[in-house]
């Protein structure tokens, strides 16, 4: 894939194909490219006029108020990665970590971070090359940006830290100086202004969430398959799924999971089989409201990828630098378009919103797995019920993870803490949003599987009634890794297996 990238029109699939290694070229527009010489310039400039400008030539956060000779300022760019990189905790994925390079890029190219093009360059090379710095998760409190996970990646660009470089059975960390060496790449010297342009963003926390983002659609589509598989199994009522019913409440999300509903379960033999001799009146709300509450859960989605459309071409950094529209002039201006809040507030809404498409999906599968509540179905899906338990524990399983997502939904950016001696006395906490949201997702993958594994041996049982288009469909792909569950057997390798279905967003994604 070849990428072309303004600071402007990036998308989130675009950071999914970085994320996922399958960008081969990048090439930074002409348009682009000039703004970011024309800001180098005036920094340069200034430079040599002695200019007193926030971390050009001043120290950082509560130093500030100091002033640093020209003579030191490269010192003052390699110390500010040196002193910034004391992340903690387990390390972020390469998939993240390849997300922030391009995302780093993209925002340096805006333009208003008076960088030198070789810088960027080198950003680039590191994504292409597949490079990526050992970046700890831990040690962002999301304002000034994630400047610990930041100053890590910028750190490795100049020769010190760990990178992880590709081999022969993986991956391999190596010293960086060593890195660089083997894959012939030189490391970056930094000239003014540079550390600071690198580590003042928000490209930790955009990256897990655009990633985030797009497995959320997926999820979306395929709680909409389990869905329907349990609807199916459980013998429901497709009147809740009527437009004219949705029409009198027009959320958006709301009819398009009604639609979708009808969709996949047309051609269904099992509904035809009981609509004229069906003494229930209507579904439990676990199946008659889940256009309103899959639903919801795509209006979210829709509204935090406005967020991430927006966050992922904004310039985050501290001075921005804007010339005039002479190009011979300018000025700096500090503000702090590093503060996480946005995404905090929109990654902390995914995460509940996710959190629900899993709570009613156990619903679902406690319905499927209770003989009193599943109309006719074996208890817990199994034919020797007593001898064998069937999939009594896989609905602990997804019991225990539903109430793990409650713990953390629990939103992060209601909480601040002062740093950098109270000068920067109000944190957004967004990069802890975010990585609670990977917890939340890899939960709602597990929950959404045991769901499709319950309702595919439900339908079994419904023989020789066949579902519908879509629910038979789902039904199939489950059965193409998992068989029927005639007797016990190990039940975390199947929610293993079906789980990886999910994951791999086999399902046709979400429209």
């Amino acid at each position: 894939m070849i990428l072309i990238i303004d600071g402007e029109s990036l998308t989130i699939e675009d950071v999914r194909h970085a994320a996922e290694h399958e960008i081969t070229s990048i090439t930074i527009a002409e348009s682009a490219l000039a703004k970011v010489k024309r800001s180098r310039a005036l920094v340069e400039r200034w430079c040599t006029e002695g200019r007193t400008i926030y971390g050009i030539t001043t120290g950082f956060g509560e130093f500030a108020n100091v002033t640093i000779p020209l003579d030191h300022i490269r010192e003052l760019q390699q110390n500010l990665l040196r002193s910034h990189s004391a992340g903690t905790g387990e390390p972020l994925s390469s998939e993240v970590v390849r997300a922030m390079l391009l995302l780093r890029a993209n925002a340096l190219v805006k333009g208003f971070s008076g960088v030198r093009p070789q810088l960027i360059e080198k950003l680039i090379e590191f994504l292409l090359r597949d490079a990526l710095p050992h970046i700890p998760s831990r040690g962002s409190v999301g304002s000034s940006g994630d400047l610990a996970p930041l100053a890590h990646l910028a750190l490795a660009l100049t020769g010190e830290g760990s990178i992880s470089i590709p081999a022969a059975s993986g991956r391999q960390l190596l010293p960086a100086r060593e890195a660089l060496a083997l894959l012939k790449i030189e490391p970056i010297r930094l000239e003014a202004k540079e550390g600071l342009a690198l580590i003042n963003g928000t490209q930790m926390m955009s990256a897990i969430g655009a990633l985030a983002l797009s497995k959320a659609k997926s999820l979306a589509h395929i709680a909409d398959v389990a869905a329907s598989m349990s609807f199916e199994a459980l013998r429901a009522t497709d009147t809740a799924f009527d437009p004219r019913l949705h029409a009198a409440r027009p959320h958006p999300g709301q009819s398009e999971v009604a639609r979708h509903m009808l969709q996949l379960v047309e051609g269904s033999e099992i509904r035809n089989s009981h609509l004229q001799n069906d003494p229930r009146v209507q579904d439990a709300y676990s199946l008659r409201c889940i256009p309103q509450v899959h639903g919801a859960v795509r209006d979210t989605i829709r509204f935090v990828e406005s967020v991430l459309a927006t966050e992922i071409n904004s310039a985050t950094d501290n001075p921005l630098i804007v010339p005039d529209e002479t190009g011979n002039g300018g000025t700096h201006l500090e503000g702090g378009n590093f503060h996480g809040e946005p995404l905090a507030l929109a990654l902390d809404y995914l995460a509940i919103a996710l959190s629900e498409l899993a709570n009613i999906s156990e619903r679902r599968t406690e319905r499927l797995v209770n003989g009193a509540l599943s109309y006719g179905l074996p208890r817990f899906l199994t034919p020797h019920g007593g001898l064998h338990s069937g999939y009594m524990i896989a609905q602990y399983t997804a019991a225990a993870l539903v109430s793990e997502n409650k713990v953390l939904s629990h939103p992060a950016s209601v909480d601040s803490i002062p740093t950098s001696a109270n000068q920067e006395d109000h944190n957004s906490m967004g990069s802890i949003a975010a990585l609670k949201l990977q917890r939340v997702i890899d939960n709602v993958e597990t929950v959404i599987a045991i769901e499709l594994m319950c309702a595919a041996q439900g339908i079994d049982f419904l023989k020789p009634l066949k579902p519908g288009n879509g629910s038979g469909a789902g039904h199939k792909l489950v059965r193409s890794v998992v068989p029927h569950l005639e007797e016990d057997r190990n039940v975390s390798e199947d929610i293993a297996k079906v789980k990886a279905v999910v994951h791999s967003s086999s399902l046709t994604p979400f429209s």
